[in-house]
């Protein structure tokens, strides 16, 4: 027990002299060839007095070190990512082919979207997004499930005061793919006077009229009954 004690006595001193020189715990564990445990340096270390030089020269390393243990995880989380898309890629082929070919696939996609976003107290359908993609992909389903008439489409722009309603219209007009003309009276916000927009890429909120009391209808069911299954 005595020589146990007199190795562990001489390796504390060694380790606190090596960090009254202004080493790191790592140099200090690389030098004596040695796994202590970073949190019994610090007990041990944590009063002994360096220069300045040497507070200095650790704090340096220290930050170095993080920086370049960010940039590995950084990497390392990319590469993941990168995988992971990859993987999903490959595992949902069969879903991308049924989206784009079955019809009832994207019946279901559609009434599934329709009532997380739709207005549930109409008997037309009435669907709305700041979403540019979530308009799109609304749109590109009513026209790929239904023969819709072109003519019952009504788009209307909601944005906040200090919006362009004419630009937001045009820009609505063409993820839409919906005539200028076939546009509501912008609704702007009154609550929103004197408030700063302080996302620059909002775009308002465009409400999607089509006047179809079936497709509402049939959308509602098709949501509800598989809310039971």
């Amino acid at each position: 027990m005595g020589v146990q004690y007199s190795d562990m006595r001489s390796e504390r001193n060694a380790v606190l002299r090596l960090r009254s020189q202004g080493k790191t715990y790592s140099e200090i564990q690389s030098i004596l060839h040695v796994h202590i445990p970073k949190s019994t340096l610090s007990h041990w270390c944590k009063e002994v007095k360096m220069s300045a030089t040497h507070k200095l020269r650790i704090e340096m390393l220290s930050s170095n070190n993080l920086e370049r243990g960010r940039k590995k995880s950084l990497i390392s989380n990319n590469r993941k990512r990168v995988e992971r898309v990859r993987l999903f890629k490959t595992s949902n082929t069969e879903l991308w082919n049924r989206y784009t070919k079955d019809d009832a696939t994207r019946k279901i996609v559609l009434a599934i979207l329709y009532i997380a976003e739709g207005h549930k107290n109409r008997d037309s359908v009435v669907f709305g997004n700041s979403d540019p993609g979530i308009i799109r992909m609304f749109m590109g389903l009513m026209r790929s499930t239904y023969k819709v008439d072109e003519s019952k489409f009504r788009i209307t722009v909601q944005c906040r005061a200090d919006q362009n309603p004419e630009i937001l219209k045009i820009f609505w007009s063409k993820v839409t793919k919906v005539s200028y003309e076939q546009f509501y009276k912008p609704q702007i916000d009154k609550r929103t006077v004197g408030k700063p927009t302080k996302k620059s890429d909002y775009r308002g909120v465009c409400r999607v009229d089509y006047f179809s009391t079936v497709i509402d209808q049939e959308l509602k069911y098709i949501a509800r009954n598989l809310e039971k299954r």
